[in-house]
């Protein structure tokens, strides 16, 4: 199986400030280094593009997205996609890159979107997927603003419904916060928390679609879940789930 992965990558800059004096300092990060090489352990083929990248690189065409078998978004916000170099700076009608990944889905291809802070609405709404045509292919409906829920003293999913993607994985650990989601009908909530969607499984057209609501990676991704025995396992399963 092939996948592209998109996001979970980003940019911090610093100003270290010491007494009369200050200084600045800038570092790149990349949170999903750990759950790649899971998945290339399981012999998923991965393509990963990071954030930064999608300026460049991100597939114009839908027959370059259908290189792949599904396409994962995590951490990365609609703007991203939607204002590319060529239509920001120099006013280029482009291919919208959120329609191409929505013909993919509905011709056959996968979708998973992974929670975050730049996912489904994300902080202060700045992700904004529900106001996009993605909206549609995904299997969940999104709040309006801010969709966080934090959750400092953890939380731990409920099994809402038997399903071989959760089956036999025993308690969940604890998950530090989450995107407030609601499954659509029509597809399935596989996890729970209270009210809100943790997993949600679904279709579109001819293609499979799926939401976690969490984080594959800190800092919603605990220690916890980071360190699960069955952590490989899980994000292996869903990934195969969406061929």
């Amino acid at each position: 199986m092939k996948i592209l992965f998109v996001g979970e990558s980003w940019i911090v800059h610093m100003i270290h400030t010491k007494g009369y004096d200050s200084f600045t300092s800038t570092k790149y990060e990349e949170g999903a280094t750990y759950l790649l090489s899971c998945l290339r352990e399981n012999g998923i083929d991965v393509t990963y593009m990071p954030a930064h990248e999608v300026q460049v690189r991100f597939p114009q065409t839908l027959e370059e997205l259908q290189a792949y078998d599904a396409v994962v978004l995590s951490d990365v916000g609609a703007n991203t996609f939607l204002l590319q170099n060529a239509t920001f700076y120099q006013m280029q009608v482009v291919p919208n890159a959120l329609e191409l990944i929505k013909r993919f889905v509905a011709e056959g291809g996968g979708l998973l979107m992974i929670g975050g802070y730049l996912t489904f609405m994300g902080i202060e709404g700045k992700a904004n997927y529900k106001n996009t045509v993605l909206a549609e292919a995904l299997p969940v409906l999104m709040s309006d603003g801010d969709d966080r829920t934090e959750m400092p003293s953890g939380f731990a999913p409920s099994v809402a419904a038997s399903h071989p993607l959760v089956d036999g994985l025993g308690a969940w650990p604890k998950l530090l916060g989450y995107n407030r989601l609601t499954a659509k009908p029509g597809a399935e909530e596989l996890l729970s928390h209270g009210d809100d969607a943790i997993l949600t499984v679904g279709s579109f057209g001819a293609g499979k679609t799926a939401a976690f609501a969490s984080d594959c990676s800190p800092h919603w991704g605990s220690l916890e879940f980071m360190n699960w025995e069955h952590y490989p396992a899980f994000w292996s399963r869903l990934i195969r789930y969406l061929k």
